[in-house]
């Protein structure tokens, strides 16, 4: 989507995507990852792509990794730390924003824009609400320039929604399993961690008679 798309729903608060409360699914599957393991006792660095003001950002925070978000809407950022009362800094960092604050970073502007030599530190990242974000002709270009970012072994949690996708417009869009498989597995080694049938919990899709919807998360290592 267009980078005016997103200010705008920001804008009216059309926040459908936003969720108030944790993932349950980060909760769930986030130890899958065995981060302790991976880091050899070093820091668990996580990057959250178009991360918004989720609470999820807080949740890994709380793990104690130190959390590094990217979102194009300055809106979102400045409420994710006013409703969650964080006192923060913020400076120019070439084309972008950088707030801060104790164990979360968000880099405020166009993902594309970012240089991989701000994310060596990276070892873990989590996508919740990106990879559906994109209609399938910009998703692949959004793949690529996340493994670009990303340094080799690091892993990851990526959480999608599949149905009908003739039954809605997106966003957020539908990705298959083939899709993932087709597209990802070149860069990333793709564990499957489940698939479950999620349309009851989604009321918009019922309200829009969607026939069928399921919830697929997936553990992910960047290939050397």
């Amino acid at each position: 989507m267009e980078p005016g798309f997103w200010h705008n729903k920001w804008d009216a608060k059309h926040l459908g995507f936003h969720l108030g409360e944790v993932n349950a699914l980060l909760i769930k599957y986030w130890p899958e990852l065995a981060l302790n393991s991976v880091s050899s006792g070093s820091d668990i660095n996580v990057f959250v792509p178009l991360c918004g003001k989720s609470l999820d950002m807080c949740y890994l925070a709380e793990q104690g990794h130190n959390v590094l978000g990217c979102e194009l809407s300055q809106k979102a950022v400045e409420q994710f730390f006013s409703e969650n009362n964080l006192s923060h800094q913020v400076e120019k960092l070439g084309r972008m924003n950088k707030f801060t604050t104790e164990q979360v970073t968000i880099l405020q502007g166009d993902l594309f824009t970012l240089d991989p030599e701000q994310f060596t530190e990276i070892n873990a990242f989590y996508d919740r609400a990106a990879l559906i974000a994109w209609p399938e002709s910009m998703r692949l270009a959004y793949v690529e320039k996340i493994s670009a970012l990303i340094p080799p072994k690091s892993v990851g949690l990526l959480i999608t929604l599949d149905y009908p996708q003739e039954a809605l417009k997106g966003p957020p869009f539908s990705v298959s399993n083939d899709w993932v498989m087709a597209n990802m597995s070149d860069l990333f080694e793709i564990e499957k961690l489940s698939c479950d049938d999620a349309l009851a919990d989604n009321q918009r899709f019922v309200n829009k008679g969607v026939p069928w919807l399921t919830e697929s998360v997936y553990k992910l290592k960047r290939r050397s």
